[in-house]
């Protein structure tokens, strides 16, 4: 198949582009750097220059593809009109073909809120945290296209390789005077580790399936205090973590701080159901030390 992929040298989409590539597929990855093209040749992946804010940058490139994946984000731009802009042109993409192409949002876990000590899953109602109120709408946009084969990816916070969030904690505990952890270390993130989500990714493109949201979770519940302790062993940290209550972080960081301080558990059974898919990488504690030494590789 040919894959086209947005924010192909981005954290997500870089693993996903190397992952259908290492499965055989033709992938066609969108970059707005010279540089990083060159990076994504070196690993078999034909550079597309273009950006976002200009669909027709790669929408040629786009319209030849069997499998479009949406897995680019632009924090410097106005996200939420932006990524708007680049569904509609992706669906129109999709759609332009004599059969309909897959196309695969990624969305995220955010979009359920707190759950607490409930365990939630695609059928679950949506409660988004401020921060991603808009997210059901496009979810629905992808998931509604006339002709097109589209899917909705939610990850869980993602870790491993250059970090993550996780990689926020990394550079308190190695570079920081004081390594500070949002909310009070007691609520749960939902994880996977990003090779896994990968895995995902491709499974979804070679599976016929259409009109399907995917939650994409390892079965990790470990609580935030336990996996910032582990942190701070690995790095050798000698201080006294600090936890930030959230009201106090929000003024700083906005609605992000919410997200940081979010509790949840979430399923992911379905994607092993329709899609065979199961995390190799356990939870985030399992290697922490190894997970450290690659964000700090990384760094350089």
């Amino acid at each position: 198949m040919n894959v086209f992929i947005t924010g192909a040298t981005g954290y997500i989409g870089f693993a996903v582009a190397q992952a259908a590539r290492r499965a055989g597929h033709r992938v066609f990855g969108v970059t707005r750097s010279e540089k990083k093209a060159g990076m994504l040749a070196q690993q078999e992946i034909q550079p597309v220059i273009g950006s976002m804010q200009d669909p027709d940058s790669y929408r040629r490139t786009a319209d030849q593809c069997d499998v479009l994946i949406h897995a680019a984000v632009d924090y410097e731009a106005d996200s939420v009109a932006l990524d708007k802009q680049t569904v509609d042109s992706l669906i129109a993409s999709a759609s332009s073909g004599s059969a309909p192409k897959m196309f695969v949002y990624t969305s995220g876990i955010w979009v359920y809120g707190n759950t607490g000590d409930k365990t939630v899953n695609e059928e679950s109602p949506l409660n988004p945290i401020q921060l991603v109120t808009w997210r059901p709408t496009v979810e629905d946009m992808v998931l509604r296209a006339a002709d097109v084969k589209g899917i909705v990816i939610r990850p869980g916070c993602v870790y491993g390789k250059q970090g993550g969030l996780t990689g926020a904690w990394f550079n308190g505990a190695v570079n920081d005077d004081t390594f500070s952890v949002i909310g009070d270390g007691n609520n749960r993130w939902a994880m996977v580790h990003v090779d896994d989500l990968a895995d995902a990714y491709v499974r979804i493109a070679e599976k016929d399936v259409a009109g399907e949201t995917f939650n994409i979770t390892d079965h990790s519940r470990t609580q935030i205090r336990d996996m910032a302790d582990a942190v701070a062993r690995a790095a050798g940290y000698k201080g006294e973590i600090q936890y930030v209550p959230t009201e106090e972080a929000t003024k700083q960081m906005g609605g992000f701080a919410e997200a940081l301080a979010v509790d949840q558990q979430i399923e992911a059974a379905k994607a092993n159901r329709l899609l065979g898919w199961t995390p190799r990488h356990h939870s985030f504690l399992d290697g922490v030390d190894v997970y450290l030494d690659s964000w700090k590789a990384a760094q350089s």
